[in-house]
């Protein structure tokens, strides 16, 4: 591990579409952000809807019937793949806080290791977005010409003071819960107050403030719709995050959160390019690139998409760089399929 600390028999969870052509030169691998499985989109093992199956599959953009696509779920996550949720073999406990320190460059080559296992020399795309693409970066940079293309989705060449902000935010209100107790939770007693809080932060900065005020505006709760608790919800809004947050808390761990998130604050791909973020995208080898952003993305700004495809043109790669208008913020990648869709499909035709 970059950090120091070795993990034994590590496992990543992955999933597959498509036909891997006699060459093996039609693989695509898809990076995820902190918390998607490796479950994309529905396959004939598990028929349920991914979160991406808009965008993957038989004719969609990302289109199965050329492509071999590979998505696997992080180094560090706890949805299949080794983390602190699993278990420590030299001890038989779990690993909780004595997994190793993560960092995004260890994520990169374990998913470096997991396409090599599977007989592919180069990729003909890596798709990262969001935590994700930061973790592409990272792939490419220490993998040199492991992919003939890139397409970066809503991510940085670093990670920025806002959203160090909130990440720390998310990771105070995990650590504060009494039920956290320094990584030693169970069932019976899981940080739910804390990880509610943090993924209710988290939601709120995925989606713009246009968004929020169409949908929600100031519209108030019905009177049966509300607790009788001193403050309790009183606007549709904050009804709408108690939702979103409690089908999220039992589904992710804890720890695997703070693990995840830390690492995406550390993650700086200038630590590639003698101290300069610029320097070390002019030395990724890939032909082509696609950059996409959003105009209302306050997580990963515009800027940020512009640094990454300037960077990677001085290091002489043919790039398209797409800013979208999607008032859904960060979170458009996942629902405005028309407009990012409507980018990736022609790229890939391309390639």
């Amino acid at each position: 591990m970059k950090r120091g600390g070795v993990v034994h028999g590590a496992r990543l969870a992955y999933e597959t579409w498509g036909t891997l052509a006699p060459g093996r030169d039609n693989a695509i691998l898809i990076l995820t952000g902190l918390s998607p499985s490796a479950h994309a989109a529905s396959n004939a093992e598990d028929p349920a809807p991914g979160w991406w199956q808009a965008m993957l599959g038989a004719g969609k953009p990302i289109d199965t019937d050329r492509w071999f696509v590979i998505c696997v779920n992080t180094l560090g996550s706890c949805k299949g793949s080794t983390g602190p949720a699993s278990i420590n073999p030299q001890t038989g406990e779990t690993y909780r806080l004595d997994f190793p320190e993560l960092s995004l460059e260890d994520a990169a080559n374990a998913a470096h290791e997991l396409v090599a296992g599977l007989g592919i020399d180069r990729l003909a795309c890596l798709i990262g977005n969001s935590m994700g693409g930061m973790t592409a970066l990272a792939y490419l940079s220490l993998h040199a010409g492991s992919a003939r293309s890139h397409i970066s989705i809503s991510t940085a060449p670093q990670a920025q003071p806002f959203a160090i902000a909130i990440r720390s935010l998310q990771r105070e209100a995990i650590r504060l819960d009494p039920n956290w107790n320094l990584g030693r939770y169970d069932d019976e007693h899981y940080p739910e107050a804390g990880m509610s809080i943090a993924r209710k932060l988290g939601v709120i900065t995925y989606r713009s403030a246009m968004e929020w005020s169409g949908r929600f505006a100031r519209i108030r709760l019905d009177s049966e719709q509300r607790d009788d608790e001193p403050f309790s919800a009183e606007f549709q809004i904050e009804s709408y995050l108690d939702n979103h947050a409690r089908r999220f808390v039992r589904s992710f761990d804890p720890n695997s959160y703070l693990f995840l998130s830390r690492a995406s604050d550390w993650f700086d791909i200038a630590e590639h390019g003698h101290g300069r973020a610029a320097d070390a995208l002019a030395r990724i080898d890939v032909e082509r690139a696609l950059v996409v952003g959003v105009s209302t993305d306050i997580l990963f700004p515009l800027s940020q998409q512009e640094e990454i495809a300037e960077g990677l043109r001085k290091a002489g790669a043919e790039v398209e760089f797409v800013a979208l208008d999607s008032p859904q913020g960060h979170d458009a990648f996942l629902v405005d399929i028309e407009g990012f869709g409507g980018a990736i499909a022609p790229f890939l035709g391309r390639l």
